[in-house]
């Protein structure tokens, strides 16, 4: 299982207030299959993570979103936490970045308050999609479909609710990524 992602790359975009748990994770598996990961951020050094309501540890930013093309890789990870995606989805260069991903056709998986982001992208419209329970509204009201499941698979685009979540999410995160390039199914008239 050590190669399943060997070839591949992958950005994880975040920026300060990431939840911990989230990134680490995610990260962590996505190395064990062989990617190559780099940690995508606004600003360079290093982005502080977030245990819930508390400080965990920083991360070092791999990588500025001004030095990377979506092109230069084969999916992305948005990790939650709720300041994390909330100052991503008010950054235009962090918004063009995860919608040429859809463009593209790359797997993309978020979790938590990730999708927040997504919300922004204009990419949940007649997508089924999972997050952490606020969001339910705003996917809705973005055109998405909201469903309460510990993961969620859709053309692609793996979601997930919470931390607890993590070992189903990283699964299929790393079956998506495996497949690659995922064809848009035509929206149900």
């Amino acid at each position: 299982m050590a190669e399943a992602l060997a070839g591949k790359k992958v950005a994880i975009l975040a920026t300060d207030g990431f939840e911990q748990s989230e990134l680490t994770e995610p990260r962590r598996k996505l190395l064990e299959n062989g990617a190559t990961v780099h940690v995508v951020a606004p600003h360079a050094g290093s982005i502080q993570g977030m245990q819930h309501h508390d400080k965990g540890e920083k991360v070092s930013v791999d990588k500025t979103l001004d030095e990377v093309r979506p092109e230069d890789y084969d999916a992305l990870v948005l990790p939650g936490g709720v300041a994390n995606p909330d100052a991503l989805r008010t950054n235009e260069k962090a918004v063009r970045f995860v919608r040429a991903f859809f463009d593209a056709k790359k797997p993309v998986a978020a979790i938590c308050h990730g999708p927040w982001t997504l919300v922004e992208a204009d990419v949940v419209r007649g997508r089924t999609l999972t997050s952490w329970p606020s969001l339910k509204t705003d996917i809705r009201n973005a055109g998405g479909i909201w469903v309460d499941q510990e993961v969620v698979v859709d053309n692609g685009l793996v979601t997930s609710r919470k931390p607890d979540d993590l070992d189903a999410f990283c699964r299929k995160m790393v079956e998506e990524i495996r497949e690659g390039r995922h064809e848009r199914r035509a929206a149900a008239e």
